[in-house]
C-alpha cells in the first residue's frame, strides 16, 4: 500500500457533510496536513468561503465536484466521512469513480472496502489509479498477553466520554507537546484519521474482536523504546455500540496513564441511540476500574473540547470537573496541553 503520507496535493471529499463533527476526517486533515490540501469536494458548500464553516481552517477552495478541481492537479481523493455503520454514501460514488477516471488515487477509512467494489476496480485498472482502504487489519493475528506492561516507554491513552469528542485531536497535541520539551514521543495511531495523519498505525475497529486488543498491543511494542507513546483512542466504554474497541485499546495499551477528553455541555450520546451520557465519576471509575485490572492506571487530567459552546459552559464545566477529581482540565486547541503533560510526566 502506498505510503498515504506521499500524497501533496489532495482533495477532500465531504460531500454535504462538511462540518466540525460530519466531517471530521477533513477537520484534521486540514489542521494538520493543511499544506497538502488543495479544496474540498462539496456542492452543498460550494464557493463558501471555507474558514466560515470550519473555524481556523485555510482558506481552499469549496469545489461542487471532482472535475472543477482539475486545474490543480490533485494526486489523491481523500474519503472524508465516517457514517455509523461505515457504509459508502451513495452521493460519494460518482465523485469518487470521476476521481478514478482522472487517475487520481482514492484513499478511504470506510468500513465498506472500495477494493471491493467490482465496478470501482474495474475504473481504477483502465486508468492505473489506486484504490486504498485504510479500514484492513494487520496480517498478523496477535492475542494480547499484556506485553505492553514490559515497554520502557511511559504509556498514556485518549479515553473519552463519548464517541467525536476529540481523542485523536488530544493524542496529537499532547506528543506535539511532547516533542517541543525535546521529549521522544510517538504517536500511535488507532483509526483512519489518525493514520492519514501520520501515515502508519492500525484500524482497530476492522480487526476481528479477538486479535483487536493483540493489533494494538502489538504498535505499542513497535513504539515502546521511545519514551512517551500516546495512543489515540477510540468508542467510549459506557457507549453499547462502540465500548468493545474501548476495552481492546484499554487492555492492548496498558496504560500508565488517561487523558478523558469531554466535549463541555454533551448531555447526550452523539451516535445512534442517543442516550444519556453516563454520570463522570461513573465512567472515572470505570476506566480505571478496567484498566486496573491489567495495569494500574490513572485519569490525571481532562481535556476539555469547548467548540461551540459558551464561554459561560465552558467555564462552568471546568470548574465543576476541576474541584470534583482534582485534575487539570484544559482545551488541547484553544490552550495547548502543557498541563496535561506535565500530569502524564509526573504520573
Amino acid at each position: 500500500m502506498r505510503d498515504v503520507l506521499a500524497y501533496t496535493r489532495i482533495l477532500l471529499l465531504t460531500e454535504g457533510h462538511l462540518g466540525v463533527f460530519t466531517s471530521k476526517t477533513a477537520v484534521a486533515l486540514l489542521r494538520y496536513r493543511g499544506d497538502d490540501v488543495v479544496a474540498v469536494i462539496d456542492s452543498a458548500f460550494a464557493g463558501r468561503p471555507l474558514p466560515d464553516i470550519i473555524a481556523g481552517a485555510p482558506s481552499r477552495p469549496i469545489l461542487p465536484d471532482v472535475a472543477a478541481a482539475r486545474e490543480l492537479r490533485p494526486d489523491a481523493l481523500f474519503v472524508c466521512i465516517h457514517p455509523t455503520g461505515g457504509a459508502l454514501p451513495a452521493e460519494f460514488r460518482a465523485q469518487i469513480a470521476a476521481a478514478l477516471r482522472l487517475g487520481m488515487d482514492v484513499v478511504s477509512g470506510l468500513h465498506a472496502r472500495l477494493t471491493d467494489d467490482e465496478e470501482l476496480v474495474r475504473i481504477a485498472s483502465g486508468s492505473g489509479a489506486c484504490l486504498i482502504d485504510l479500514r484492513r487489519p494487520p496480517a498478523e493475528r496477535c492475542v494480547a498477553a499484556g506485553r505492553a506492561r514490559s515497554t520502557r516507554c511511559r504509556r498514556v491513552l485518549t479515553v473519552g466520554t463519548d464517541c467525536n469528542v476529540g481523542k485523536m485531536v488530544a493524542a496529537v497535541e499532547l506528543t506535539r507537546a511532547a516533542r517541543a520539551r525535546a521529549i521522544d514521543a510517538r504517536f500511535v495511531a488507532t483509526g483512519q484519521t489518525g493514520m492519514m495523519i501520520s501515515g502508519t498505525g492500525v484500524a482497530v475497529d476492522a480487526v476481528v474482536a479477538d486479535f483487536a486488543a493483540g493489533a494494538v498491543e502489538r504498535a505499542v511494542l513497535d513504539a515502546g523504546d521511545s519514551d512517551l507513546c500516546v495512543v489515540e483512542g477510540q468508542g467510549s466504554i459506557g457507549h453499547a455500540g462502540f465500548s468493545g474497541v474501548t476495552l481492546a485499546l484499554l487492555h492492548g495499551v496498558c496504560p500508565d496513564a488517561m487523558i478523558l477528553v469531554h466535549h463541555a455541555g454533551r448531555t447526550h450520546h452523539k451516535s445512534p441511540p442517543h442516550s444519556p451520557l453516563p454520570p463522570l465519576r461513573d465512567q472515572w471509575r470505570a476506566y480505571e476500574l478496567l484498566a486496573g485490572l491489567l495495569h494500574p492506571a490513572r485519569i490525571v487530567g481532562v481535556a476539555l473540547n469547548t467548540y461551540g459552546v459558551s464561554d459561560n459552559v465552558a467555564r462552568d464545566e471546568r470548574r465543576r470537573i476541576e474541584e470534583e477529581f482534582g485534575v487539570p482540565v484544559t482545551d488541547p486547541l484553544a490552550e495547548g496541553c502543557e498541563p496535561l503533560l506535565d500530569a502524564v510526566l509526573c504520573s
